[in-house]
């Protein structure tokens, strides 16, 4: 088998399924200091249950996230050395600083907060889980920060090593942390996180609700989730539609990929809703389409035309080949990105109804919520989980060929090792994240099953 595809198979199996635990982590720590602040001003003792219940949720899925997150980075030691030697002085300082100030952050004041309660005062003690989950925070952005240099490289200059070549060496720390690629990821990332976080626990207080678990303290943990969510959709949308503008500035192939534009688009641009693509041929047959709703995406006007793959590939190569020193196929895999995009989009704007739509139930005078509505809501959480996963697969697919956009091939940072050997860690590593995801859908439901919980039971 080929071992640059596994290798790449690999990276992806590891760090989708880690993503899946990191906007829980993120969003749900969020709402877990919201809910105990709630109860600090208030003296509610629900939002204190509520508080501890779903922060046992919080850290089994902290738990499983950091395993996954330690076994991730293995990855570009283990069959990205090439790519690791060239940018380590860049990548690795992002990475130590999340290490050494977010990591350490949310490790040192999670177990003040687990082992804390009852013992210090009440507001000191929801400081703790704050300060966790602002961490949670710095570390998205750390990480983002290196991740970004992969998508848009600056700050750096490159040198030649007596060891391996040329690399890449930092001289800006400044223009890392303000790239520009950063500055509209990251929003879009921590929206992303909050809505996820939001709709997990208003998923699970629905699934409690239509069994007649401690019904009032869940309907008071869906009103605060479900708002939550309504306002983390509308900045995920805002913040999905400027990036999407940038995307178009930026990196029109991405874009064109996205859209499955193989030929320049009329003007205005239809948005094409469904397509069938012949990648090999480079075409694409509309099947469905929106007059004019992508050129209002692209430029806030109905008006603009975007460019066609084949324009920018014929402009990609004159411009970047004297920088790789071959022809490269700058046309990405248009089926996969064409249609995670849309499942992004489309589940984004669904969790926006729905979060509507649980709003006026959470603050209409009738308490009792439509037998539809609870049972559509647990399912949001596996929709909301895949639609994030689909925009990654669109970020990092869009940014092909390159493992540096416009520097570094992604064929030329791939570990000189055996296939085989990397097919065995693939193998080892899907049975071991199957095991971990199942542990932890085994713990969530057995603490989702209890009809009634004390709070000593919980933390």
């Amino acid at each position: 088998m080929d071992l640059l595809l596994l290798s790449r198979l690999q990276f992806a199996a590891t760090t989708i399924f880690h993503f899946f635990f990191v906007p829980i982590t993120i969003g749900m720590v969020f709402l877990v200091a919201l809910f105990e602040t709630m109860y600090v001003r208030t003296g509610d003792e629900h939002y204190k249950r509520i508080t501890k219940f779903f922060g046992h949720l919080f850290l089994i899925n902290f738990a499983v996230g950091v395993v996954t997150g330690i076994l991730q980075e293995f990855q570009f030691g283990m069959n990205w050395s090439e790519y690791s030697s060239f940018v380590g002085d860049v990548f690795g300082p992002s990475l130590a600083v999340e290490a050494l100030l977010a990591f350490y952050l949310e490790s040192t004041f999670i177990g003040i907060w687990i082992f804390s309660w009852e013992k210090i005062n009440k507001k000191l003690h929801a400081m703790c889980i704050w300060l966790v989950s602002i961490g949670t925070i710095l570390s998205a952005f750390w990480i983002l920060s290196a991740n970004s240099f992969m998508q848009r490289p600056v700050g750096f200059k490159i040198v030649e090593n007596d060891v391996i070549g040329k690399k890449a060496e930092m001289i800006d720390f400044w223009a890392i942390i303000t790239n520009s690629y950063l500055w509209n990821q990251f929003p879009h990332v921590i929206a992303t996180s909050l809505t996820i976080g939001a709709f997990l626990i208003a998923g699970i207080a629905c699934w409690k609700i239509s069994r007649k678990h401690e019904v009032t303290m869940f309907r008071k943990a869906f009103k605060v989730s479900i708002v939550a969510g309504l306002i983390g959709s509308v900045a995920l949308l805002w913040s999905g539609h400027s990036q999407m503008q940038y995307l178009v500035r930026e990196y029109p192939m991405k874009v064109a990929a996205a859209e499955a534009l193989y030929e320049d688009s009329s003007d205005p641009a239809p948005f094409t809703v469904l397509a069938k693509i012949n990648e090999k041929q480079q075409s694409s047959e509309p099947i469905l389409e929106v007059p004019g709703l992508l050129s209002f995406l692209s430029y806030d006007k109905f008006e603009g035309s975007l460019k066609g793959m084949k324009t920018l590939q014929a402009e990609m190569d004159e411009k970047y080949y004297p920088v790789v020193g071959e022809h490269l196929n700058y046309i990405p895999e248009v089926t996969l990105i064409f249609y995670t995009f849309r499942l992004m989009s489309g589940v984004g704007t669904l969790l926006f109804i729905l979060g509507l739509i649980g709003t006026y139930y959470a603050f209409r005078k009738n308490k009792n919520e439509s037998k539809w509505f609870l049972k559509v809501m647990p399912w949001t959480i596996l929709f909301a989980e895949l639609a994030a996963a689909s925009g990654w697969i669109m970020a990092e697919m869009g940014r092909q060929p390159f493992i540096i956009f416009g520097l570094m091939p992604t064929s030329v940072g791939v570990s000189p090792i055996s296939a085989n050997s990397v097919l065995f860690s693939l193998i080892v590593f899907c049975a071991l994240y199957t095991i971990l995801g199942l542990a932890q859908f085994i713990l969530f439901r057995y603490m989702m099953k209890k009809k009634e919980s004390t709070v000593e039971e919980v933390i």
